[in-house]
C-alpha cells in the first residue's frame, strides 16, 4: 500500500533549481535513508514531503498519518505516550530552558506518541548522547509504519534502513540496502564507470588513429610519372582512384561505428573535502595530561571523585558518558589547566567547540582563520580551498554559512593556529558523511594526539585507540578501539579491573628486576634506593591484591 506518492516535483530558490523529481513512492513498511552532501535538499525534500513548504510545481498525494520531527524547532507540547515519556527520559516543566538533548529526546517521545503511518526524521542523533542514540535506535526498530530519515550517522542507517535515496543534482536516485551496501553499490559503479569510460575513449582512439593512417595514405599516393604514355597514365589514374574510393569508404565505415559506439560520458570529478592537520613537532613527553585522585563537583551534585586521568603522546582518546556526566566540565579543566591536572608545559590545545565560539559572524572566512594563523594566506586559502571554498567563498562573512560551512572554517582556524593538541567536541555535528569520512582520515593519519568526544559510533571505533568514560561517578580508562570496549561490555568484563590486573602484573615484573638486582650484592648506595623502590612495590601490590579481591 502507497502512503505518500510525489509527482513531478520542482524546487526554486531564485533562478536555482533545487529539486527536479518525477516520481517518489513511499509504501508500508518502507524503511529509507535519505543521504546527500550538504546543501542538496534533502531537508528541503522532507519538508515537501511533509507539506510544511510546497513545491513550486507537482503534487504530493499522502494516504496515512505522517509525523514529522524535524532537526531544529523545539517541542510542540503533544500528548505523549508514558512508556515513551520513560524510556527516553522526558521529564522537563519548562521547555524553554531544555538542552539540546532534551529538546531531541522530547521531539522524538512526542513524534513516537502519535503512531504514525509515516515517520519523518531530519538528523534525529543531533545533541543526543549515545545512550539515547540506543534508546532512539531500538525504538526505531520497534517501529511497525514506514520510515523516511535524514541522517549523518552511518551506524544508525546501517542498522534501521533497507533502502537508500541519493539527492544528488535536484533528483534522486534509489539503492537497495543500508548505508554501508549503499556504499558498497556506489564504489563498484564508479569503477565501473571508470572502466567503461577507459574503454571507450581507447576504442574511439584506435578508430581515429586507423582513419588519419588511412587519409595519411591517401593523401600521399604517387601522381602519374610523366614517362608514362596515354593509355598507362589512365589506368593509373583508375587504379588511384579505385585505391583512394576503398580509402574513402573504409573511413566512412570507421567513422560510422566510432558513431555507433556505446557514447560513456566521463564519470563526474566528486570533489571531496581535504584537510591538513597541524604539525607535532616539539612535543616529545611521554605523558601529556595526568590526574590522581581527581574530583569534581557543583554544590551537592558530585560529577566524579577520586579519578585518575592519563593521556599519553599518541593517545586517540574518546571521551564519552550520558548528557551531564562531566564530559564538557573535563575539558573544561584541562582547557584551564586546573590544580588537580598535571599538564605538560609544551602542550598547545587546540579547542574544537559544538558551540563553534572561535568564530566572530561579522567577519569574512578569511579573516576568522587568518586572526590566529602561523601560516600565510596564501597557506590559508590553501586549505579553505581543499575544503570546498573557492575563490570569492572566502569573502563570505560567518552569518550567511550554513552549519556544515562553518564545521568547516572552525576546523581550517584550528589547524592553522600553533597547537599539537586537539580537543573535538562534537565534530560531526551539521556536516555530510564525505566530509564526517574525510576528517577520519586525517585523523587516522595524524601523529599527534587528540581527544575526541562525539555520539558517532562509527567514529569513535576508526578513530580512537584509548576509551576513557565517566559513569557512576567515577573516570575510567580503556586501552583499545570502541568494538572491543563494547564487546567487553556485552559480556558485562569489568575493563576496570582489566587495567588493575595489567598494573598488577607490571608490578609484580618490577619486583622481580629489584629482587634480581638486590641478590647481586650492590653497592650500600644502590641497595638503599632498591630497598626503598621494593618496599614501595610491596605496598602497591599489596593494595591492587586488596582492590581485586
Amino acid at each position: 500500500m502507497i502512503i505518500l506518492e510525489g509527482k513531478n516535483i520542482k524546487k526554486y530558490y531564485g533562478e536555482r533549481k533545487i529539486l527536479d523529481i518525477k516520481n517518489i513512492r513511499i509504501y508500508e513498511g518502507d524503511r529509507i535513508g535519505v543521504v546527500g552532501v550538504n546543501g542538496s535538499g534533502k531537508t528541503t525534500l522532507m519538508n515537501i514531503l511533509s507539506m510544511r513548504d510546497l513545491p513550486d510545481e507537482g503534487d504530493i498525494d499522502i494516504k496515512g498519518k505522517i509525523s514529522y520531527i524535524t532537526q531544529l524547532g523545539t517541542p510542540e507540547n503533544k500528548e505523549m505516550d508514558y512508556k515513551l515519556k520513560g524510556e527516553f527520559k522526558v521529564d522537563y516543566d519548562n521547555r524553554d530552558t531544555l538542552s539540546g538533548g532534551e529538546k531531541t529526546r522530547f521531539k522524538l517521545a512526542e513524534g513516537l506518541s502519535t503512531n504514525p503511518n509515516l515517520l519523518l526524521l531530519d538528523e534525529p542523533t543531533s545533541n543526543l548522547d549515545i545512550d539515547g542514540i540506543n534508546v532512539l535506535t531500538e525504538k526505531l526498530q520497534e517501529f511497525q509504519g514506514a520510515i523516511l530519515i535524514i541522517s549523518h550517522d552511518r551506524n544508525l542507517l546501517d542498522n534501521i534502513v533497507d533502502k537508500i535515496i541519493e539527492v544528488e543534482d535536484g533528483e534522486i536516485k534509489e539503492y537497495s540496502g543500508n548505508y554501508s551496501d549503499y556504499k558498497e553499490h556506489k564504489e563498484a559503479m564508479r569503477v565501473r564507470q571508470e572502466f567503461e569510460y577507459e574503454k571507450y575513449v581507447k576504442e574511439k582512439g584506435r578508430l581515429t588513429q586507423i582513419i588519419q593512417e588511412r587519409q595519411g595514405h591517401a593523401k600521399t599516393m604517387k601522381k602519374t610519372p610523366t614517362r608514362m604514355g596515354n593509355s598507362e597514365a589512365r589506368l593509373h589514374r583508375a587504379n588511384t582512384r579505385q585505391i583512394q574510393g576503398k580509402i574513402h569508404n573504409t573511413i566512412n565505415a570507421i567513422e560510422t561505428r566510432i558513431e555507433k559506439l556505446d557514447k560513456k560520458e566521463k564519470p563526474k570529478e566528486i570533489e571531496r573535502v581535504k584537510i591538513d592537520m597541524p604539525s607535532v613537532t616539539n612535543l616529545r613527553n611521554r605523558l601529556l595530561i595526568d590526574g590522581n585522585k581527581i574530583s569534581k563537583s557543583f554544590g551537592d551534585k558530585i560529577l566524579f571523585k577520586n579519578s585518575e586521568l592519563k593521556i599519553f603522546n599518541g593517545d586517540k582518546a574518546a571521551l564519552l558518558g550520558n548528557n551531564g556526566t562531566g564530559k564538557t566540565t573535563l575539558i573544561n579543566m584541562i582547557l584551564e589547566g586546573d590544580e588537580k591536572l598535571k599538564i605538560c608545559k609544551n602542550l598547545k590545545v587546540g579547542y574544537f567547540s559544538q558551540k563553534l565560539d572561535i568564530l566572530e559572524g561579522d567577519k569574512t572566512i578569511l579573516e576568522n582563520v587568518m586572526k590566529n594563523s602561523i601560516q600565510n594566506e596564501t597557506t590559508a586559502r590553501t586549505l579553505l580551498s581543499r575544503l570546498l571554498f573557492k575563490r570569492e567563498d572566502i569573502k563570505k562573512n560567518i552569518e550567511v554559512l550554513s552549519g556544515g560551512e562553518r564545521v568547516k572554517v572552525a576546523f581550517a582556524k584550528i589547524f592553522l593556529s600553533d597547537i599539537n593538541f586537539i580537543i573535538l567536541d562534537e565534530p560531526t555535528n551539521y556536516l555530510d558523511i564525505p566530509s564526517i569520512e574525510a576528517l577520519e582520515e586525517v585523523l587516522l593519519e595524524y601523529e599527534g594526539s587528540l581527544l575526541l568526544v562525539t555520539h558517532d559510533k562509527t567514529f569513535i571505533d576508526r578513530v580512537a585507540n584509548k576509551i576513557i568514560t565517566i559513569e557512576d561517578k567515577k573516570i575510567r580508562i580503556f586501552n583499545g578501539w570502541y568494538s572491543e570496549y563494547i564487546e567487553r561490555q556485552e559480556n558485562k568484563i569489568n575493563f576496570g579491573q582489566e587495567e588493575d590486573e595489567k598494573k598488577l602484573l607490571v608490578l609484580q615484573n618490577r619486583m622481580s628486576e629489584v629482587m634480581g638486582k638486590l641478590s647481586l650484592m650492590p653497592s650500600d648506595e644502590e641497595k638503599i634506593i632498591l630497598d626503598k623502590e621494593f618496599n614501595q612495590l610491596v605496598k602497591e601490590i599489596n593494595s591492587l591484591k586488596i582492590k581485586l579481591g
